[in-house]
């Protein structure tokens, strides 16, 4: 059986008890009872299955795998926060009810939705992550951004951007391999969707089956880049979801082999919501994005 992906809510809650060291701090920030978050913690813990505090008379502190997403959560529920005060202050007339995958939303989508703000003021985007295909007939969602081949039976898929995926790892790391033979010396870290990107790469490049020095699985991809970044192994990931961690030298890509997935993205909506003028507007941002990322990363 398929884990859930952990809610919003849960994270926010971590991110919150995390900040404080302490239940009861955090529950005031949140107006929820020490209780509820204690539950709350508890069952995200579940979900992931990892320990994410010590527990002590003294209070709580963050374990190693606490601290490994942490701060990046921190950092991305602030995104959320400023981007949404934004809204506030302007009036809106229209409501556009995205779904997408959370690792897609918090390293491509949100770093770009001040831009579609300043340009669309009146339309308030409000996105929902989820693993599943959105099931238009039952759930109020305009329209959603998914991974695959295209064929959805009853909605256009408008193409977005293939898929591609390389080795990134800590420039520390890289400094030490010269073959993708390498790669053995080093812990792999996978994402638990997408278990055979590194053997389709491997193959790719003549370095067939290796055997790594440990191997890791995340739940989400968005976990796997971050445990990149603080050097804990090497990790397979379309560069589209990295372009910060890059530009700061944060990761690199040892290798100059990049493969192109089977899979792409689309935006996903019923034929009935294509003459809807929030939808028009926002594909046409989208692919207007993604024409500019295309240019900088050719020129």
């Amino acid at each position: 059986m398929t884990k859930p992906i952990p809610s919003l809510n849960a994270l926010r809650a971590f991110v919150s008890v995390g900040k404080h060291r302490n239940l009861k701090a955090a529950a005031d920030e949140l107006f929820v009872t020490s209780s509820a978050l204690s539950h709350q913690i508890r069952n995200l813990e579940t979900t992931l299955d990892v320990q994410l505090f010590h527990r002590s008379k003294i209070g709580l502190s963050l374990t190693q795998a606490g601290q490994l997403i942490h701060s990046d959560l921190s950092d991305a529920f602030k995104q959320i926060s400023q981007a949404i005060s934004k809204l506030d202050q302007q009036p809106h007339d229209e409501l556009l009810n995205v779904s997408m995958l959370s690792t897609f939303a918090m390293r491509w989508f949100i770093p770009r939705l001040s831009d579609f703000q300043k340009l669309h003021a009146g339309i308030e985007v409000r996105i929902s992550t989820s693993i599943a295909q959105v099931d238009f007939s039952r759930e109020d969602m305009d329209c959603a951004i998914r991974s695959g081949r295209g064929h959805w039976p009853g909605l256009h898929a408008e193409y977005l951007f293939t898929e591609t995926f390389t080795p990134v790892c800590s420039p520390e790391l890289a400094k030490s391999m010269k073959t993708p033979k390498d790669i053995e010396q080093y812990t792999l870290l996978h994402a638990r969707l997408r278990p055979d990107d590194w053997q389709v790469w491997l193959n790719a490049v003549g370095a067939g089956a290796i055997q790594p020095l440990h191997e890791q699985i995340f739940e989400t991809r968005n976990f796997a880049i971050q445990a990149a970044v603080d050097g804990v192994g090497i990790a397979m990931i379309d560069p589209s979801l990295i372009t910060k961690e890059i530009k700061a030298g944060r990761l690199v890509m040892p290798f100059p082999k990049t493969l192109a997935d089977e899979t792409a993205y689309y935006l996903v909506y019923p034929d009935k919501h294509a003459s809807l003028s929030r939808i028009q507007i926002f594909q046409s941002w989208l692919l207007a994005q993604i024409n500019s990322y295309s240019h900088k990363t050719t020129s």
